[in-house]
């Protein structure tokens, strides 16, 4: 094992990552859950999901994330939030990518559904903040899991 290996994949660091991953996830969720009219709204404007499905989504979703962020915070089924946050930032990845090669300029509605309002150029390089940002999220999903694999493996040498 190299030591950027050890590193990356330290207990230390990998618990910090799945508490920092849950609270940004649980923090997302509270605005949207206290206003899903609002909330619903976004969904509505990204012009991806149709129409029948934006207040379903926009009632659900925030519960996701409340659930797999306390799930992560916690330490309970630790693999299945990870993988419901890492497959849901793919989702917002592609979305806010696919707005942004419409010229579609939106808020995204990430943390707060009911943002100021914001100039075309604000709302665009706001995106683009968020696509970094949520990419960066999605590398700390990926370290939870290739943690949980060293830590699956090296379990394994041992028991042999």
């Amino acid at each position: 094992m190299t030591r950027l290996t050890h590193y990356l994949t330290h207990p230390w660091l990998t618990i910090r990552v799945q508490l920092a991953l849950g609270i940004f996830f649980v923090v997302a969720a509270l605005p949207k859950i206290v206003d899903p009219p609002s909330f619903a709204h976004m969904v509505y404007n990204y012009r991806i999901v149709p129409g029948q499905f934006v207040n379903l989504m926009g009632l659900t979703m925030p519960w996701i994330e409340l659930l797999c962020g306390l799930a992560l915070i916690l330490g309970i089924w630790k693999e299945a939030a990870r993988t419901i946050i890492a497959a849901m930032l793919v989702v917002f990845i592609v979305a806010i990518s696919i707005n942004l090669a419409r010229g579609h300029a939106i808020d995204c509605g990430c943390f707060d559904p009911n943002p100021r309002p914001k100039s075309r150029a604000e709302r665009v390089e706001d995106m683009q903040l968020v696509v970094v940002r949520d990419i960066g999220m999605l590398l700390m999903a990926g370290q939870l899991w290739w943690a949980s694999r060293r830590s699956a493996q090296c379990a394994a040498r041992s028991a042999q």
